[in-house]
């Protein structure tokens, strides 16, 4: 922001190397939409995100960009590609970088509360608060349930990122319905009850305190009626494919992922695919290089597609119950970590999931894979261009 503020009415370029926070997430729109839209910058060349090394010991593992731009425009502009962090890139020349350091026109993805075409609503999870007062690893449980055995109607199975993405089962106490006297014949899990509202009056915020009033629930309550697919909030950047999963709704979906409720697998389909994980790549905020996948940002502004034949949405929702299919044959003794691991995915798995890529693209009238991600992405950003301008008018 100070160089292009210094540079204004001079030829004088500029170049940085960055973390690659700043061409990610919602920095993009707070940042880049100033820099082009005040200070009239043109990105003039761009290294993608690569790992930052050097012959020092102890080098902390950094991911990098270099982005050079000016005031004034160019025709040619340079951008490098990287297939691997690691590897070499590779040079390609485009008539425009986009602040995502993608071929296109300038963009910046806002955040939405709504998505832009017409899908599911995505919902946050529930928010305990409660300094871990309402749950249990397998163990406490069946240690808390021989000394109280009727508490086992309020124990049901909760749905975090962590144990989700790692094959753990979690549990809490979901008290939604309990009446008092219930509660009463029920001292253990009144003992932790009590312990969540001595806790929330110990709070600074007014919000918290507020909810010490209903101690035997969580502070916030979102938990869907029906059937869901759960959305981990955070994953490892790793995986090809973000394994998302169906539930009833028995679950209980904590606050570190989000749910589509009653969702179609037309739609797990399509967030299951590359055509979807390649928007979340460059779109997403990140945990260090790992993706933070949020509905206001990837989702509600993913362009979905819209005008799909009976015979494109069929062939979608038969591959996507195939590749749930080979999960399941594979679970147990595989868990969600084995399967999508890398080096280890299995490749009945990964063919499924080749076969329902081939599918959405399908949905989207592509006849022929892209020659690289990038391009792909780049696709995606002219094909979200055309949408919004659509949901700016509704």
């Amino acid at each position: 922001m100070k160089a292009s503020q210094y540079v204004q009415n001079q030829r004088t370029k500029i170049g940085f190397v960055s973390t690659n926070s700043i061409a990610q997430g919602e920095q993009v729109g707070i940042l880049w939409k100033a820099l082009f839209e005040t200070y009239r910058m043109k990105i003039h060349f761009a290294h993608q995100t690569f790992k930052w090394t050097n012959e020092a010991p102890g080098v902390a593992a950094v991911h990098c960009i270099i982005i050079g731009f000016a005031a004034f425009d160019v025709e040619k502009k340079l951008l490098f590609e990287y297939k691997d962090i690691v590897e070499e890139p590779s040079v390609t020349v485009v008539k425009n970088i986009t602040p995502y350091l993608t071929d296109g026109n300038d963009i910046w993805i806002p955040t939405r509360a709504k998505p832009i075409c017409d899908v599911p609503k995505m919902v946050y999870g529930s928010k305990p608060v409660d300094d871990g007062n309402f749950f249990f690893n397998d163990e406490e449980k069946a240690d808390f349930l021989k000394k109280e055995p009727a508490a086992a109607t309020w124990f049901r199975p909760i749905l975090s990122s962590r144990e989700y993405l790692n094959g753990k089962n979690r549990w809490c106490l979901w008290l939604d319905g309990i009446t008092e006297n219930e509660l009463n014949t029920l001292p253990l899990v009144r003992e932790r009850v009590e312990a969540v509202r001595t806790f929330r009056l110990a709070s600074p915020k007014k919000q918290t305190q507020e909810a010490a009033k209903i101690p035997h629930l969580f502070m916030e309550i979102r938990q869907p009626r029906k059937a869901f697919i759960i959305i981990p909030q955070h994953s490892s950047e790793n995986r090809k494919y973000i394994p998302f999963g169906f539930f009833d709704s028995k679950n209980i979906v904590h606050n570190s992922c989000t749910a589509l409720p009653d969702a179609p697998h037309f739609i797990f389909g399509i967030i299951s695919s590359e055509m979807h994980m390649a928007w979340v790549k460059y779109v997403c905020g990140r945990i260090k290089s790992d993706y933070r996948y949020s509905n206001t940002l990837v989702y509600n502004n993913f362009p979905f597609p819209m005008h799909t034949t009976p015979a494109q949405k069929s062939a979608v929702e038969v591959a996507a119950q195939a590749v749930l299919n080979v999960r399941n044959a594979h679970a147990p003794p595989l868990n969600q970590p084995q399967l999508y691991d890398p080096a280890k995915m299995p490749t009945d798995l990964l063919q499924a999931h080749w076969a329902l890529d081939r599918a959405v693209d399908g949905c989207y009238g592509l006849q022929k894979a892209f020659a690289s991600e990038a391009k792909r992405v780049a696709w995606l950003f002219r094909l979200y261009g055309e949408l919004v301008k659509d949901f700016t008018k509704k």
